[in-house]
């Protein structure tokens, strides 16, 4: 596998649609789809949702978004920051997942779009406790399972653990 940066001043979307790369992995849907110019771009799952969902249900694992990483020696500096900030984004959480269980008793309504309700509803039965879980307890599987893809596929010289991964601090989260 060829791994180069992108030319200055190139975008990966167009670059994929001329077929200058083969494929592109990103959780945004690039603009040229989105606004329906894209002439050789799919998806490579077309139902994806249902797709997710599936894995979902047979591996319990839905891929966390966005981990929080910070310098060593800042850690080292402030004590107690990597705490303050794994709190913030948990409140941050908290405040939006209120905003959600209040669309959801207005049936969707201040999400303004069709059959959110349901939506709702389907993922809250998917997911009955937490969508996205915050904590190393709540995501030790799915870390490890990481971990492991990136052990098996060479990416690592040897298969880490969680806790030589994650911070200290929030191993008991």
């Amino acid at each position: 596998m060829d791994i180069t940066d992108a030319p200055k001043g190139r975008a990966l979307a167009q670059m994929l649609e001329s077929g200058e790369i083969d494929a592109l992995f990103t959780a945004n849907v690039p603009q040229i789809v989105l606004d329906g110019t894209a002439k050789n771009i799919v998806r490579l799952f077309g139902d994806y949702e249902a797709a997710e969902r599936d894995w979902y249900r047979r591996t319990g694992i839905y891929p966390m978004m966005h981990p929080v990483v910070m310098r060593k020696d800042l850690i080292a500096e402030h004590p107690g920051l990597v705490r303050a900030v794994y709190d913030g984004f948990l409140a941050a959480k908290q405040a939006a997942q209120q905003r959600y269980e209040h669309a959801r008793r207005l049936f969707g309504a201040t999400l303004f779009l069709p059959w959110a309700g349901h939506l709702l509803d389907r993922n809250a039965e998917l997911f009955p406790e937490d969508f996205w879980p915050y904590g190393t307890e709540a995501n030790r599987h799915t870390i490890d399972t990481f971990l492991r893809y990136h052990y098996e596929q060479r990416l690592s010289d040897r298969r880490l653990t969680v806790e030589e991964v994650l911070v200290p601090e929030l191993l008991g989260t």
